[in-house]
């Protein structure tokens, strides 16, 4: 029995609403047909089953957030409404699916994303490498999208799942992000983190330009941004709980799914488990990583996020997060190195510029 198809290279072109337009005709059926499985998968998730309908304040109060904070991207998700011959509300859903899917203090003692970054070696570009663990059996819901907004001075190329039109990914002006999940503070309407790193790629070509972004974002949910450029000697673990923003910063960070900034740490809500989980890949990913000579090989990166503790096997249960792919940013040459699950284990490229999907890395 095959799997998932590869994840496919979307490159888009336009204003905002022809961006939308284009993903969600690319992207139709997959949406259309997630979006009817247990609404986007959420009644397989949660104890108590969703309706749209029964939605419709969060999403209305979501609806207002993002229309205020970051319009284009607001406008960006009506054009993938009518590309995909879907509702606005079903657009806005896929986006913010994660915040209403909310946390749970008591999780299970499996993963979620483990990340770092590697700046300031004499010789040798910066790397921002993660996993990437979702539940929900997402590998079918996978894309890559190419971004060039008129009238924008730089291409994105981010990763996205289910129509989001941010996850992780970087620009043309060597600025790369990713993205972990720390769990605290109340969830709610505001800008869900996907689309902030959407908005801080197309924003921002440096780390500080991105923190100067981030600060004028209030977040709907807590999360950590790792973010690093061609041109800092150091990286950025950005940390977001309850409207407050921390920095942590390292020439060489890694970052699981605990707060590192002191002042957040009292207000982490990972129970012991989930805890004892997140420490134990962190601690494994520094000492592999402290063992990777400077001028390892994208491959060499991705190898050191496929072996447990880090890479996290799926139970089989929908429930569950599980690493789902692995992710080697390149910001200097605008590289985006992908590994998604067995079967599609052969690495491929995405260049910002051209389009690649070769295998080796």
């Amino acid at each position: 029995m095959s799997g998932p198809a590869p994840a496919p290279l979307l490159r888009l072109a336009g204003d905002p609403f022809e961006l939308g337009r284009q993903h969600g005709a690319a992207r139709a059926a997959h949406l259309r047909s997630f979006l009817g499985d247990g609404l986007a998968r959420l009644n397989h998730l949660l104890d108590s089953p969703l309706s749209l309908a029964g939605l419709e304040p969060v999403l209305a109060a979501f609806d207002t957030e993002i229309e205020r904070a970051v319009p284009e991207l607001a406008e960006e998700i009506r054009g993938l409404a009518a590309g995909a011959g879907i509702s606005h509300r079903e657009a806005l859903l896929l986006q913010v699916r994660r915040e209403v899917a909310g946390y749970r203090t008591v999780r299970r003692p499996h993963g979620d994303c483990t990340t770092y970054a590697r700046v300031g070696a004499r010789g040798t570009d910066p790397v921002l490498a993660q996993t990437v663990d979702l539940n929900g059996d997402l590998e079918d819901q996978t894309a890559v999208l190419s971004v060039r907004r008129t009238g924008a001075p730089r291409e994105v190329l981010v990763l996205s799942f289910a129509g989001l039109l941010g996850y992780l990914g970087l620009n043309s002006d060597g600025l790369a992000v990713g993205i972990n999940l720390v769990l605290g503070g109340r969830w709610g309407p505001g800008v869900p983190p996907y689309l902030a790193v959407r908005h801080v790629l197309d924003g921002a070509g440096s780390v500080d330009e991105a923190l100067g972004v981030l600060e004028g974002l209030r977040l709907a949910s807590s999360r950590s941004l790792t973010l690093c450029d061609t041109r800092a000697d150091t990286a950025a673990c950005v940390e977001f709980l309850d409207g407050r923003m921390h920095v942590v910063r390292a020439a060489q960070p890694v970052h699981t799914n605990h707060f590192l900034h002191p002042e957040f740490i009292p207000f982490d809500k990972l129970n012991v488990f989930a805890r004892n989980s997140s420490l134990r890949r962190l601690q494994a990913c520094a000492l592999r990583l402290g063992a990777l000579p400077p001028t390892a090989s994208p491959a060499e990166h991705l190898a050191l996020l496929s072996t447990p503790p880090i890479f996290v096997p799926g139970t089989g249960d929908v429930r569950v997060e599980r690493t789902v792919a692995v992710v080697a940013l390149r910001p200097a040459v605008g590289a985006l190195h992908l590994v998604e699950p067995e079967p599609q284990a052969v690495p491929r490229v995405f260049s910002t510029g051209a389009m690649s999907g070769a295998a080796g890395a």
